[in-house]
């Protein structure tokens, strides 16, 4: 009885994850490892929208978000910004191999635009994607943006918004909409008001909309509730951001 229903579990499991799919990808030799979720139906445009994951990589949140994409009719993919043998294992871990490529940009780039091939390939529109990212990955929505890639909208979810005071600001051509805690502590407000100026600067059609009493990681539920660590789950803020995210991507695409 007990292994009939340990097999019954496993294809539940198995069933609800049915439409993500790992893909393997490379960066030269290195090896990364992204997930796929194709919609059952595809939205008429056939939009994609490319997943750019926390500094600790990929996690079970931007799975379930991907095949929540997926179900609503849009192509998903999560990217592998690391590749194979570099995951962190602890938040010292993630914190450098992050930094890294916050520093050298152009690689945060060029692995951002080897995923967005992958979403291509899977069955999106090259010309109807939407770039999207969590804390670090919010950072590499706006880099896709600063690239000038083939993207509709960029949408970053308690995302880092600084780049080097050094670099210039270009034309902003995707339409770009932040989602921020209001009480995040590791947002400080010179990079706001740097980004701000960016988009201005760039004639971007931007918005940036705050949540109330919401830190850093405020769509992460693995991040615990205690406001004072500076990162923690808000589950208002969570689905208010959620419910903005949706008024973006009917802008963009047809639903239907």
């Amino acid at each position: 009885m007990r292994t009939k229903i340990t097999i019954l579990l496993t294809l539940m499991v198995l069933n609800a994850n049915a439409q993500l799919k790992p893909v393997t990808y490379n960066d030269g030799n290195q090896k990364l490892n992204g997930f796929a979720a194709k919609p059952i139906k595809a939205l008429k445009q056939k939009p994609g929208i490319l997943i750019l994951p926390t500094w600790l990589g990929i996690n079970n949140h931007c799975k379930e978000v991907a095949e929540k994409l997926s179900k609503l009719g849009y192509h998903a993919f999560i990217a592998d910004i690391y590749g194979e043998g570099n995951y962190p294992n602890t938040p010292q871990e993630a914190g450098k191999i992050a930094g890294f490529y916050k520093n050298d940009y152009k690689a945060y780039q060029r692995r951002i635009a080897l995923a967005l091939e992958q979403l291509i390939q899977s069955g999106a529109d090259a010309d109807n994607i939407v770039v999207i990212g969590y804390c670090f990955g919010g950072t590499g929505a706006l880099e896709a943006a600063r690239a000038g890639m083939n993207v509709k909208g960029i949408v970053t979810f308690h995302g880092d918004l600084g780049k080097d005071a050094s670099r210039k600001n270009d034309a902003i051509k995707p339409k770009v909409l932040v989602l921020h805690g209001a009480d995040d502590p590791h947002v400080p407000q010179k990079d706001i008001e740097a980004f701000q100026k960016e988009m201005n600067e760039g004639n971007a059609d931007w918005q940036m909309i705050y949540y109330s009493n919401a830190v850093h990681a405020f769509t992460e539920k693995e991040a615990g509730n205690d406001n004072s660590k500076g990162a923690a789950y808000n589950e208002k803020a969570d689905k208010r951001s959620w419910e903005h995210f949706m008024l973006f991507l009917d802008e963009l695409f047809v639903r239907k």
